[in-house]
């Protein structure tokens, strides 16, 4: 290891921008927010870095590597700020964005709305060739077409080409042939072809990835530059990473090639945190709860492993509603969006019921309690009025919240138009996002065969914690874990994760037919593509890989992923396989069909290098007296007394090793508020994790 002793994670949310500073040396944290600049993200990082050696004196010049998140590449999606980009793809294949998969999301909905393709129609071009699906050629592409639908693109002002034609999976001679055409024509436009990007089978999810990783790639590449550059300026001199959806991280040459890995790139981490925990304390079914400024994400983690799902949807038309999305084939943590953060606006609905969200006021103007020009009540504005912030140690009183005006606020949006008292509105609004969250949390649990009354929760995000006993209640779990700096969770798993890259390579082929040798071909091009990529890090680490298969039976729909162990795959015998696939399926859906023949479709490698662990500091034992930890008690809601009663209030940071009390308590640190009702005692740990054991009713 070089002298440089210092790793940075730093997270950029909706709302807040994230800083955790380790030494990896001594395992010490230091952490710092502010509030992220939409207009150009970096101006934040900057901002917040400068901040921290304030704090604590310089360190830049000692860090080893900066580890980065960010909400850019999805927040443009849904913005549709990306880049004017063509589609160039095979003869009759022109309108798959809009065609999709032929399946209506709410079919008794008849004016359900779909996403807007993120390219026009007219950007969209053909040119005459085809590729069988055993990747010979059947029509040769004609180079002259090519070199004129090109030009026709250029002439119509496109940055960016995304190029999918069909089959190219089995056999890319033609994608190559159409981008060695644009790079001779026009070397500054940004080129994503299907066969680097998603080489795998079903059209229209690999068209969808490709053209979305080519919109996103202009701005991705300018804005990771800018990054680097700002870095440098000041006087940063180690390595960039940025976190992948799929948990790893990655080199930003590799992130700027393919931003479509990035997009779930920030709340991802908060998940490998909590993995990283559930393996240390041990726990088999734990829940991960993380609830920012702008939304509120969950993840199921089994058997101390978060799920990695294959596809996922960004920019629903419904924000709930599973199908209403733009479908991006690549891997990603199983996240699911379970409700809306701290900035979400409450509002009188159509119907005259009280609803929260999804709406959310963000970083800019924010919540009225913010004092920014805010004008609609949010959830924090709730919190607050509860009695459950305290106005003057909002992000350890850096930041003062305006109480009177978030009483205005409710009062006259709120508790006025809807009739009802002011606390029953401000409650409502509390509880009401609550049930939301929890309704949406059983769901993703049942669906992953998990039991809502046995998992553990762990809170993480600004918002988290505070509405961590309210959810766990609801879901009628034992407790839940809040670790110490829970409001930068997301930054702090960056430093858990490892640096890895996932590869995949469609080749279709029953396992009677298969030849062996041919398939270990195709996962030794793999690991030698996955190689190239981490070697991008610089690290002079030895690769470790990892192999799977994705199989179905014979003309069924979708595929179930198959571990393989070993790193050869011409040692497996054709009844090992078929055994292993037996099992997993019949765990998955209760029986299996021995007399069905089944077929390979995806071979999958995911490439790693070691993992750097992360050293979790002990707390200080400092004499344990709980007194010293008392701040003082303040009037907050119960929600079983329906009334205001005094809350204890502790500081976390004199709590201490062993130290145990019972609710109402409150206990406050710099980035986040623990909210704990009177039905549940807590305890710490030597790590200084606040264990809530709730009673059961």
């Amino acid at each position: 290891m070089s002298g440089k002793v210092y790793r940075l994670g730093c997270d950029i949310g909706g709302t807040f921008t994230d800083f955790v500073l380790l030494n990896d040396a001594t395992g010490e944290i230091h952490i710092n927010k502010c509030l992220t600049t939409p207009a150009d993200p970096s101006d934040a990082v900057e901002q917040g870095i400068r901040e921290l050696e304030e704090k604590r004196g310089k360190f830049v010049d000692q860090l080893d590597e900066v580890i980065h998140g960010t909400t850019l590449v999805i927040n443009s999606i849904i913005e549709r700020k990306g880049a004017r980009t063509g589609l160039i793809t095979t003869k009759g294949f022109r309108d798959v964005l809009e065609l999709a998969r032929e399946i209506r999301y709410a079919p008794y909905d008849i004016f359900a709305e779909y996403p807007k393709p993120l390219i026009p129609r007219r950007l969209r071009l053909e040119v005459d060739e085809r590729i069988r699906s055993d990747g010979t050629v059947l029509k040769p592409l004609n180079r002259k077409e090519a070199t004129g639908v090109v030009q026709q693109l250029l002439d119509m002002g496109v940055e960016s080409i995304a190029v999918c034609l069909l089959n190219s999976f089995e056999n890319p001679s033609h994608e190559i042939m159409i981008k060695e055409i644009i790079q001779e024509m026009a070397p500054e436009v940004s080129i994503s072809i299907s066969y680097d990007v998603l080489p795998q089978i079903r059209e229209y999810e690999r068209t969808s990835t490709t053209v979305t990783n080519a919109y996103v790639k202009p701005l991705t590449g300018r804005y990771l530059a800018k990054l680097s550059n700002r870095l440098s300026s000041i006087g940063f001199g180690g390595k960039l990473f940025i976190m992948l959806s799929s948990g790893g991280i990655t080199s930003v040459e590799t992130a700027a090639e393919f931003p479509v890995r990035i997009i779930e790139s920030g709340p991802t981490a908060a998940v490998i945190s909590g993995q990283y925990y559930g393996k240390l304390f041990n726990i088999q079914d734990m829940f991960c709860f993380d609830m920012g400024g702008t939304t509120a994400k969950s993840c199921l983690i089994q058997g101390g492993v978060a799920g990695v799902v294959p596809t996922f949807e960004v920019g629903r038309v419904q924000r709930f509603m599973k199908g209403s999305g733009l479908t991006i084939q690549v891997p990603v943590v199983d996240l699911m969006e379970i409700g809306a953060g701290g900035g979400s606006i409450a509002k009188v609905s159509k119907m005259g019921t009280l609803q929260v969200g999804p709406e959310s006021s963000g970083a800019d103007p924010g919540p009225i309690c913010y004092g920014r020009g805010g004008t609609e009540p949010g959830v924090t504005d709730a919190d607050l009025l509860l009695g459950y912030l305290d106005e003057n140690y909002f992000l350890g009183g850096e930041m003062k919240l305006d109480k009177e005006a978030a009483r205005r606020g409710i009062e006259e949006k709120i508790a006025k138009p809807l009739n009802v008292p002011f606390i029953q509105a401000v409650w409502g609004i509390h509880d009401l996002i609550n049930e939301t969250m929890a309704g949406a949390a059983k769901t993703h649990i049942a669906e992953k065969g998990g039991n809502p009354k046995i998992v553990t929760v762990i809170a993480f995000g600004g918002a988290g914690p505070v509405h961590a006993y309210g959810l766990t209640k609801k879901l009628g779990a034992p407790r839940f874990i809040v670790p110490p700096n829970a409001g930068v969770g997301s930054a702090l798993g960056f430093f858990t994760a490892p640096r890895a890259f996932d590869l995949v390579r469609s080749h279709k082929v029953g396992l009677q037919e298969a030849d062996f040798e041919e398939i270990e071909k195709i996962f030794q091009e793999m690991e030698a593509e996955g190689a190239r990529t981490l070697q991008k890090a610089e690290s002079g680490e030895e690769v470790r890989f990892e192999r799977s298969v994705d199989m179905r039976f014979v003309g069924q729909g979708s595929e179930t992923n198959l571990p393989l162990e070993g790193n050869d795959f011409t040692k497996l015998t054709r009844e090992q396989i078929r055994k292993s696939f037996d099992r997993i399926y019949e765990n998955l859906y209760g029986r299996t069909y021995p007399d069905s023949r089944v077929e390979f479709i995806n071979f999958k490698v995911r490439a790693l290098l070691p993992e750097r662990l992360l050293k979790l500091p002990k707390l200080k034992d400092q004499g344990g007296n709980l007194e010293g930890a008392i701040k003082g008690t303040r009037p907050a809601y119960s929600g079983i007394a329906k009334d205001f009663i005094p809350f204890t209030v502790y500081d976390r940071y004199n709590l201490f090793p062993g130290a145990q009390f019972k609710g109402p308590a409150i206990v406050e640190e710099r980035e986040s508020t623990v909210v704990i009702g009177e039905d549940a005692s807590v305890r710490v740990d030597e790590y200084g994790f606040l264990w809530v054991d709730i009673e059961e009713v």
